[in-house]
């Protein structure tokens, strides 16, 4: 099959205006029908020109797998990353209660594998291709971050040859454990995996378990006043990554409701994105100044 000739318009962007393309030229591998919500998608958003640092973050909004946060957990947050240099790709994943696992985590390893494939093309670095998820969006980045693999070398599709693990991971009050009861988001379990999943399935996608010193330098935010995914999930994520010596970073604020994006009209959370720019520049993803 031949590759996504439409994302090769992407590299003539020359203003910074956004483009929907499909993740496969195709129907998806597993699609049930031929509606709007069988056909995952990729919005690119680019920076012009020599204010492009070269680094790119593939964004997840929330939704528990079943609803798409797109302006607040995805156009807002492709701007703000914009602003600072940073490609954004902002993903449209398959959701429950229609689709099941494997799907989401197909469509975001797809993702990190076309802007893998294309980075030459598109200006990026190939080695600095970050995945940003919001509370499930979070959890299908956790997924993302913990199960990867380096490509089949001989797929007909060269897309599919490509590594699609990430350079690196910010988690924004997500979803991170399926087992620990009185942490977890019922609702994101049960539309991704159904009514009665397999218990292996359950510890499998229970991210906290699945760290291991190959996961990628991670940046954890949440809020103590959570209270529809508890910060618990960030903590037993961000230990996690300690116990297998990942580089990690994690701010809990005091105050703040779930589902608050980048915080932009709050006077305390606000300042979270600042963390984060802060990160990246730790990080080597930005330039230090």
């Amino acid at each position: 099959m031949k590759p996504i000739c439409a994302l090769l318009l992407f590299c003539s962007a020359v203003a910074a205006q956004p483009r929907t393309e499909p993740l496969w030229s195709g129907l998806a591998p597993g699609a049930l029908g031929d509606e709007d919500r069988d056909k995952p998608d990729l919005t690119f958003y680019p920076v012009p020109g020599s204010s492009a640092s070269g680094t790119s973050v593939i964004v997840c909004p929330g939704g528990g797998y079943g609803a798409l946060a797109m302006d607040h957990e995805g156009k807002q947050v492709a701007e703000f990353l914009n602003k600072l240099g940073i490609s954004a790709f902002v993903l449209k994943y398959r959701l429950g209660p229609r689709y099941h696992h494997p799907a989401p985590l197909m469509d975001a390893q797809r993702a990190i594998r076309i802007v893998r494939s294309r980075a030459k093309e598109l200006g990026l670095a190939s080695d600095r291709i970050g995945i940003w998820g919001f509370s499930a969006g979070g959890h299908l980045a956790s997924t993302t971050a913990t199960h990867f693999d380096a490509g089949t070398a001989d797929a007909p599709d060269p897309i599919e040859r490509v590594s699609s693990r990430p350079d690196f991971a910010i988690l924004a009050y997500p979803v991170i454990t399926f087992t620990e009861e009185a942490y977890v988001h019922k609702g994101s379990r049960r539309n991704l995996l159904g009514d009665n999943p397999d218990p292996k399935l359950v510890e499998l996608l229970s991210n906290e378990k699945q760290v291991t010193a190959q996961t990628p330098p991670t940046f954890l935010f949440h809020t103590d006043g959570d209270t529809g995914v508890p910060a618990e999930n960030s903590v037993l994520f961000y230990l996690a990554l300690r116990k297998a010596k990942v580089p990690a970073e994690m701010h809990i604020y005091e105050k703040g409701k779930h589902g608050v994006g980048l915080a932009q009209a709050d006077p305390i959370l606000s300042s979270w994105p600042g963390r984060l720019t802060d990160w990246f520049r730790t990080r080597g993803l930005l330039p230090a100044h």
